[in-house]
């Protein structure tokens, strides 16, 4: 296992560093059409906690406006997120700013999807060990339903990855992205699926 942990990070390093190199002009590509849809910062950078519980800045390109009503409350997902948005998560292409933290050794490409910081005073210690691995861009739990199945399904998916993590399973799970970005399988329904909060609840 630790053999295959210590490749895996050589290969998240050298592979996001490439991809990076690569698509660079896309990205600049993305970076001006969201500066002009959007108006505003075209980066969503949130905190969430990573190997060990450890907190990181997550990067990813930004899909809805920032419009408060009245009572300065954020209007709803569906009001704010446009057009363009919608095409970048359709396409999973607002994740690729992840690429960055990749390379900063902070996520990999394959692992549990971090969470929110607010969740971790609630994880039971079962579920807490879902940050004894590097977390990721796609993992178990994401190509087997994303936003479409329950909290306790998606514990018992993440730690069946953090007991069962191989080069097999890793290769297993990046396959089946990739063919669901392609179909858009789980992906366009995720537009309208607002997963509820954790709270904690086994």
């Amino acid at each position: 296992m630790f053999k295959y942990v210590s490749f895996k990070s050589f290969f998240d390093y050298s592979f996001s560093f490439l991809i990076l190199i690569l698509i660079s002009p896309f990205i600049l590509f993305v970076l001006i059409i969201l500066l002009v849809d959007l108006n505003e910062s075209p980066f969503f950078i949130q905190k969430r906690p990573g190997f060990k519980g450890k907190v990181f800045s997550l990067y990813k390109f930004k899909t809805m406006k920032t419009i408060f009503d009245i009572k300065g409350n954020l209007v709803s997902d569906n009001i704010r997120l446009t057009l363009i948005g919608k095409i970048l998560r359709s396409l999973s292409i607002d994740e690729l700013p992840q690429l960055f933290n990749i390379l900063k050794g902070e996520m990999s490409f394959i692992g549990p999807r971090p969470l929110l910081s607010e969740y971790l005073p609630l994880y039971s210690v079962e579920q807490m060990k879902r940050h004894n691995v590097i977390p990721g861009i796609s993992g178990y739990a994401q190509v087997n339903g994303r936003n479409l199945i329950s909290w306790k399904e998606k514990f018992k998916l993440d730690l069946y990855y953090v007991e069962n993590q191989s080069f097999f399973l890793d290769f297993k799970i990046l396959i089946l992205t990739f063919k669901n970005v392609f179909t858009a399988s789980g992906i366009n329904s995720d537009l309208n699926i607002t997963m509820e909060k954790f709270n904690g609840e086994n």
